[in-house]
């Protein structure tokens, strides 16, 4: 087959549609961008589910007025009116009614609590282990032992809470080099954590099966302190 770069990238381009295409696409960005300001948001990651929802349906009836001459820019501006409308007066009635904005936005979710990972069921497991460690490596932690409380809140974000350096526990280390070290099968006695749910046992045989979540993974624990 031939490569033909004029019909890739030009085709039968009117120039003066192309024109248009700039002037109608400037348009709709700015309309997006004065959307987001009335919003009162300040960046992506404070967006909730409900939010990002509004964004995607703002895209998609931006994106046709953009590039598509026979679409008018007014039925979109009416679009981007309604939603802002629907935006404001589900923000008012969350306002005004917990169980409306839990319904909504969903709730926090604990994942570590006192050193441990909370036994989630399936349906609540939305955050992958890597992704949480990596998370908790960004925030100087080195093993689960050192955080008191961690919950996924709402809007993506994971809130630490920390043990003071006096209470700080044995835990499951999050350190790739270290964490890899993990076997069903131990080599020696000392104390190992569950790399499923964190608890950490002295263990003196060869194999043992976690008597919390019943799993047989172990890494040997880790007692540091946490890095300011």
């Amino acid at each position: 087959m031939e490569f033909d770069s004029k019909t890739i990238f030009i085709n039968d381009l009117d120039w003066s549609l192309a024109f248009e295409i700039v002037i109608r696409t400037l348009i709709m960005f700015s309309l997006i961008l004065v959307f987001l300001r009335l919003t009162g948001k300040k960046g992506i990651r404070q967006l909730s589910i409900f939010e990002v929802a509004i964004i995607i349906g703002l895209g998609s009836a931006a994106g046709d007025p953009m590039v598509n001459s026979d679409n008018a820019i007014l039925p979109a501006l009416l679009v981007f009116i309604t939603i802002l409308g629907l935006y404001r007066l589900i923000t008012w009635l969350a306002a005004r009614s917990e169980r409306f904005e839990s319904l909504l936005e969903g709730d926090p979710v604990y994942i570590i609590e006192e050193g441990q990972f909370v036994l989630l069921n399936v349906s609540e497991h939305t955050y992958a282990k890597d992704e949480f460690f990596a998370e908790m490596r960004q925030q100087n932690i080195e093993h689960v032992g050192q955080v008191q409380t961690a919950l996924l809140e709402t809007n993506g974000q994971i809130s630490f809470f920390y043990y003071a350096d006096e209470e700080v526990r044995p835990g499951l280390p999050i350190l790739p080099k270290i964490y890899h070290q993990k076997s069903n099968l131990l080599s020696q006695a000392g104390q190992y954590a569950c790399t499923t749910c964190g608890l950490v046992e002295s263990i003196d045989n060869q194999r043992h099966t976690c008597p919390r979540c019943r799993q047989s993974e172990w890494v040997k624990a880790i007692h540091t302190r946490r890095r300011t």
